[in-house]
């Protein structure tokens, strides 16, 4: 019997993902906007999000929540942190029990500091949770590019089930028992790229973009062991990987922001402008409280707190950077 994929989220990566999805099995994805559906439907393009893409033929929309997750045997999450509750909320009088939930979102929940997975546990308990994750830019996919991303479950023989349900001769899909792991690396790297991004508005060069990436790499990897992740997930698709995609791509949310700080303009104005969410502007806070909770260091986030929270410059942000004592890079005792 063919498995029933439900995508809620039609943003650019839940409509990319989708697509995928519809390659090997039955696909519908759910639209909070009518005029987007009904555009998937008949164009098979999304035109607010990804305009000139042409998606998998098979797939459906909907903007009937109930309608797109009632038959559904796989549920993935498209939604932004700051709406993935109450949309679970809203559609579990719908869901069938014991459909595997995969959440595509890159942050925490503001107010309670909880990965996504964490809250489908507790809204929907009794779901196998997991995510799918790496670095994986909407745009370059659905053109056909090679990439690579990792689906992470505690169960392995879900993971290897669902593993099938999104990979395509272009797009290979690892397994990762590692759930927080994976998770973290999504979440944490976006507040890296947020300092990457300032770099280049500041006109510091690749130099100073290579150290950022390479200390902030060293920050995630070391809040997500205090967390619970194990050092090699950070050092894989999860971590690094899409850390650099993150931080170098001109298609990246979060560098953008960083950039346009680095050039002067305020971040009120940046977010305004923006149809889609920049997950590691609402991150900061978060990660700084997770940081002083598991007793982590982490300087990269502190400046960005300074620049986001209390207005203080970018410049100011790298200069308290390089005031820090450096010592050894690497701890192996």
């Amino acid at each position: 019997m063919e498995v029933r994929v439900a995508v809620v989220g039609a943003g650019s990566w839940g409509t990319t993902v989708a697509s995928l999805a519809a390659e090997n099995t039955s696909t519908t994805l759910w639209s909070r906007r009518p005029d987007v559906a009904a555009a998937i439907n008949e164009s098979h393009e999304n035109p607010r999000y990804l305009p000139g893409f042409v998606l998998h033929h098979s797939l459906r929309a909907s903007s009937s929540l109930a309608e797109v997750v009632e038959q559904a045997d796989v549920l993935v999450m498209g939604v932004p942190t700051h709406g993935f509750r109450s949309t679970l909320e809203d559609l579990a009088p719908h869901l069938r029990p014991w459909v595997p939930i995969v959440s595509l979102a890159k942050g925490f929940e503001q107010g309670t500091n909880l990965r996504m997975t964490e809250v489908v546990n507790q809204v929907l308990a009794g779901h196998p949770a997991g995510v799918l994750t790496g670095p994986n830019l909407a745009k370059e996919i659905l053109a056909g590019h090679a990439a690579a991303a990792v689906l992470a479950m505690t169960d392995e023989t879900i993971a290897e089930r669902l593993q099938k349900l999104f990979a395509t001769n272009a797009f290979r899909v690892y397994t990762n028992t590692d759930v927080i792991g994976c998770e973290l690396g999504g979440a944490l790297k976006n507040i890296v790229a947020l300092a990457a991004g300032m770099a280049d508005g500041l006109g510091t060069g690749d130099n100073t973009r290579a150290a950022v990436i390479t200390r902030g790499l060293s920050e995630i990897t070391r809040l997500g062991v205090a967390m619970g992740g194990h050092p090699s997930t950070f050092a894989g698709l999860a971590g690094m990987g899409d850390l650099v995609a993150t931080c170098v791509s001109h298609q990246s949310r979060n560098r953008y922001v960083g950039e346009q700080i680095g050039r002067g303009r305020r971040l009120d104005d940046i977010v305004a402008e923006m149809e889609q969410v920049a997950e590691g502007v609402k991150a900061v806070p978060v990660v700084r409280e997770l940081a002083a909770k598991y007793g982590v260091d982490m300087p990269i986030v502190n400046e960005m707190y300074a620049v986001l929270v209390h207005g203080a410059s970018a410049e100011a942000a790298y200069h308290g950077l390089l005031l820090r004592k450096p010592g050894r890079e690497v701890d192996f005792a």
